[in-house]
């Protein structure tokens, strides 16, 4: 321990963020500094420790053999002090912070808190609405809510829904359509983070291979539910994002199927966690809603082709 009086934390954090992301702005743009302050951090701490811990190139910062020796040390250790701080701030017992990608807290959680805090008035919520990926070990989140295939290391996954994705589009533009390959005529907007593309849904519609009519590229999936809504085109969504949207009316499903991408809805957890009343009642209340939601929304959006306007 008194080894650590000689060793500033800052310039210790500086080099386990530095060898983690590869490079210098990676680094100052995590913890929130200049590149040139994380620098000195690491050249301070290169000379408290007598050694050279990176080789600066081109291609970024590589860790030399000491670097490499000492960097999974120094990660395991932080990961462990942030846990400790995690906790120590993490003591109001009436409080649960769930941490979610915006589009889902913002096209489908938001509409349903209410219901939870009528059903567990003792329980206040923190809703941390981020696409960053949290880890629940280090942080003062008590569970996250991810799509993906459910195998984040460090971390309990459960799944919630499985992700499956179909057409839809505003009920005008869903009137002139008689079969799915009158889709290809239409403006298809595109959400630019997708994990999935046209091509998984055209194929299970024996229209593999036939390119769509790109007509906006968004970086967001609000943006391009907002888009379609608008009447400006038709987008390929899933179960979450477009269920408040059909089930107002706002959207139609014009043709099924709907195709497993292969990701889905999970809840996530840090695998050290014990159990918690709260992440057990909101589990347990999450599960429900989602079961009752998608019951609904087949049934307004049933599996099968919209019947045009005659």
């Amino acid at each position: 321990m008194r080894n650590l009086n000689l060793i500033h934390l800052n310039g210790l954090r500086a080099v386990e963020a530095v060898g983690r992301l590869g490079s210098l702005p990676a680094a100052a743009e995590e913890l929130g500094v200049s590149v040139g302050a994380v620098s000195q951090q690491v050249i301070k701490a290169e000379q408290q420790l007598h050694h050279r811990l990176f080789e600066r190139l081109p291609k970024g910062m590589v860790p030399t053999e000491a670097g490499r020796d000492i960097l999974p040390r120094l990660a395991e250790a932080f990961r462990l002090l942030s846990g400790a701080v995690a906790a120590a701030h993490h003591r109001n017992d009436d409080l649960l912070t769930i941490s979610v990608a915006p589009v889902f807290a913002a096209r489908w959680l938001v509409y349903r808190l209410g219901a939870f805090s009528e059903r567990h008035p003792d329980i206040n919520l923190r809703i941390d609405a981020t696409t960053r990926l949290v880890d629940p070990a280090v942080s003062d989140v008590d569970l996250c809510i991810r799509v993906g295939k459910g195998n984040w290391p460090g971390a309990r996954a459960e799944l919630l829904l499985e992700q499956r994705i179909f057409p839809v589009c505003a009920p005008a533009l869903a009137e002139r359509l008689s079969a799915p390959e009158d889709l290809l005529e239409l403006p298809a907007i595109i959400d630019g983070r997708a994990m999935f593309s046209w091509d998984v849904w055209l194929g299970a519609v024996g229209l593999a291979g036939r390119p769509v009519n790109v007509r906006h590229v968004f970086n967001e999936a609000s943006l391009c539910l907002d888009s379609a809504i608008s009447g400006q085109g038709v987008m390929l969504a899933w179960q979450t994002i477009a269920s408040h949207a059909i089930r107002a009316g706002q959207l139609v499903v014009p043709f099924g199927p709907w195709v497993a991408t292969g990701d889905g809805h999970y809840l996530v957890t840090a695998d050290t966690a014990r159990p918690d009343p709260k992440v057990v009642a909101f589990r347990r209340w999450l599960k429900e809603e989602l079961a009752e939601d998608m019951e609904r929304l087949a049934k307004a959006a049933p599996d099968r082709p919209h019947s045009p306007a005659l």
